[in-house]
């Protein structure tokens, strides 16, 4: 089969090789999944360059979000081969091929009506937000929700699900373009941070009482300045460090408003609580079914430009998810 491999630490046009290996086997506990769609994440550069937290061996299959058919199980497996499934491999043994063996445990039952591609792009992203906002922040039906860098996979995901809860969704992008997707994803009102104050312009939405949820990728000044806006008793959500800097929480001002500082590890929670992922995925799936959620995708690319689609998420210049389809 056909792979793409790490054969050497820098940017995906350096690290990448197409290269041949040998069809992998399912065993004990195992399903060997044939590739229709998988997704890129911006981890997977950091994989390719080194800087992740996983450095697996060299070389090694990057790839975490699949879609596509069981073709055979291993022992003690409850899958049934021809079931349409999205599947989470692990490293060394990535997606980015055109077969892929999971653990069981790594791989949910998706209905007919969800295309490969949209399936491929839902685990980590819609997982991660419904985690955010549904168990971590407890987000009721009338509260507002701040959305920051809602044209992004994550941000997308949250506008959706926090519009499928009943809360008021204010989104906030880097220009006019992610802005105008914000809101066809739904968002009640989007706000360019790059020319427009978003603390004046959120507590002008409120009537002066801040977000009780926001929901922060991006970290550095965004989350400083998230601080000004944050409601009494509001929930600030930790993502992620998009922005580059790994900001302060200053204990004063949290017992002042009386808001939370809640991180959110969306990936020890699932190896915790595994039970309740596929609890969240059948609950998604059932949104999805309703029509109140659809991953975004930027677009599809052939396997062969694996590298290429890299380079332009690294760019950070696209919005959603972007998809190769190996076969």
């Amino acid at each position: 089969m056909k792979a793409w491999t790490v054969v050497r630490i820098g940017d995906p046009q350096e690290a990448l090789e197409l290269t041949e290996l040998m069809n992998p086997e399912p065993k004990n506990g195992e399903v060997l999944v044939k590739v229709e769609s998988a997704a890129l994440n911006f981890f997977d550069i950091l994989q390719c360059q080194g800087k992740y937290q996983e450095k697996p061996d060299l070389p090694f299959t990057p790839g975490a979000e699949i879609a596509g058919i069981v073709e055979k199980v291993g022992d003690g497996v409850g899958i049934q081969i021809g079931q349409r499934v999205l599947a989470t491999p692990q490293l060394p043994a990535g997606g980015l091929a055109e077969w892929v063996v999971v653990k069981e445990e790594g791989v949910f039952p998706i209905p007919d009506s969800l295309s490969y591609s949209e399936a491929a792009s839902l685990f980590i992203t819609y997982q991660t937000a419904y985690f955010a906002l549904h168990r971590t922040a407890r987000l009721q039906k009338g509260e507002t929700l701040l959305v920051h860098a809602g044209s992004g996979g994550v941000g997308s995901a949250a506008i959706q699900l926090g519009k499928a809860a009943g809360a008021t969704v204010i989104a906030t992008a880097g220009s006019d373009e992610k802005t105008a997707i914000c809101k066809e994803l739904g968002a009640d009102q989007v706000i360019n941070y790059r020319t427009e104050d978003f603390v004046s312009l959120v507590k002008e939405a409120t009537g002066g009482k801040g977000a009780n949820v926001i929901f922060d990728p991006v970290g550095g000044d965004t989350f400083d300045r998230s601080r000004k806006c944050i409601a009494f008793e509001g929930r600030l959500l930790v993502i992620g460090f998009a922005g580059g800097r790994i900001a302060d929480a200053p204990t004063n001002h949290a017992l002042i408003k009386n808001y939370s500082v809640v991180g959110v590890h969306f990936g020890l929670f699932r190896n915790l609580y595994p039970e309740e992922v596929m609890k969240a995925h059948h609950e998604l799936m059932d949104l999805y079914e309703k029509g109140a959620i659809r991953p975004m995708i930027y677009e599809e690319y052939p396997f062969e430009k694996v590298p290429e689609a890299l380079d332009l998420l690294g760019d950070r210049k696209t919005y959603g998810k972007l998809v190769v389809k190996p076969q």
